[in-house]
């Protein structure tokens, strides 16, 4: 029974890292990128933008968002505002002269609850969200609609790029590669299972049935699956937001969007059933389900192979090179701010998100939930 617990365990840790693309690189072998149409006439957009407490960015964020280019008259710009107590609505209403609409709940529920005030507002054909964060380039507008053009197209993914204090494009790490990569392959195979929180845009029909308990990515997934559209990425579409300097504020950070998501998907137990939501439901299982419990096999792996230690050579090979592992992600805990190379930066993250999985579980199950939301400290 032991060995056979090993190998579970082992199977487990690695399925949704490198089990899971390499299926996806499989199914989708073969497959045709669809191309857009660059001559699309720009359909009419609603940009929605929530926000709680942005006095200090707030009007930085509409700058930049009038500054992107679109057809005059096709857009409109509505700010969410999730009951601010600061001067965010005052600053908001100055800018009404250039088409910013102020959306406000009478009490403070969350982001997704704003959100679905403002898409009941909104009138656009097509929902660009964006948050108060998030920088986005003059042509960011025009490049996120073009996609619309595939009529089996119900959302599009930007890709997310982090700016450092400097001002300047950070380098990306192989976690932002390795998810940048598995969005291209999920859009490839079949459809996104969760879209860049930061910037994206989905028809209004698919935003009409907006669950404000599930993340607003992970609601227009599901919604594009539902009415049988495809949720995509596209390469060409950036987000810009600052690096988050405090590690603590980016375990927090962690800490939240886990619990939300493991909320979200027990909340909407139907989308694990292949039967009705096919490969949909396989990705589920594959990216989130099972990246969710790489903690729990971690540990099974560790104490499996030190009871078995004396069995087979292979499994002291297996428990030495866990070990390795830890010591490299400790010794990365220690130099965190000096790194260059990701032989130890690599162990540490990996150590450090599973850790924050972990403990989002044990919050989850004393009964913890995420509604509202403080925007993280940048």
């Amino acid at each position: 029974m032991l060995d056979i617990l090993f190998w579970v365990s082992a199977i487990g840790a690695v399925f949704s890292y490198f089990i899971y693309p390499i299926l996806l690189m499989i199914i989708g072998s073969g497959k045709q990128v669809q191309d857009f149409d660059e001559q699309l006439n720009r359909p009419r957009i609603t940009v929605i933008i929530p926000a709680y407490n942005e006095a200090n960015r707030i009007a930085e964020k509409l700058d930049n968002t009038l500054a992107a280019e679109y057809p005059p008259g096709m857009r409109e710009i509505i700010v969410a505002s999730d009951a601010s107590t600061d001067a965010t609505d005052n600053i908001v209403r100055r800018y009404e002269p250039d088409g910013v609409r102020l959306v406000r709940a009478d009490a403070r529920r969350g982001k997704e609850y704003v959100q679905a005030l403002a898409i009941s507002a909104a009138t656009g054909e097509i929902i660009v969200f964006t948050d108060v964060s998030t920088t986005i380039a003059k042509t960011a507008l025009q490049d996120i609609v073009k996609a619309f053009s595939n009529p089996t197209v119900g959302a599009v993914s930007s890709e997310d790029r982090i700016i450092g204090k400097d001002g300047q494009i950070l380098g990306e790490s192989a976690y932002v590669r390795y998810e940048m990569l598995l969005r291209r392959l999920e859009s490839r195979v079949n459809s996104l299972v969760g879209l860049s929180g930061n910037f994206f845009a989905a028809r209004k029909i698919v935003c009409n049935n907006w669950d404000p308990v599930l993340p607003g990515d992970f609601n227009t997934a599901i919604n594009c699956t539902v009415l049988g559209y495809k949720a995509i990425t596209d390469s060409s579409v950036l987000g810009y937001y600052p690096d988050i300097q405090n590690e603590s504020h980016e375990y927090q950070r962690k800490l939240r969007t886990v619990i939300h998501g493991i909320s979200s998907v027990l909340h909407r137990m139907d989308i694990l059933n292949p039967a009705r939501f096919g490969l949909f439901a396989m990705q589920i299982w594959g990216h989130k389900l099972m990246r969710w419990l790489v903690p729990w096999f971690l540990v099974l792996l560790l104490i499996s192979s030190i009871l078995l230690l004396d069995a087979h050579w292979i499994y002291r090979i297996a428990l030495y090179m866990q070990l390795l592992f830890y010591l490299m992600a400790l010794l990365g805990r220690q130099y965190a701010t000096k790194l260059q190379s990701n032989v130890l930066k690599i162990p540490y993250f990996f150590v450090q998100v599973n850790l924050a999985i972990a403990h989002a579980w044990i919050l989850y199950l004393r009964g913890e939930r995420m509604t509202t939301w403080e925007p993280t400290k940048r």
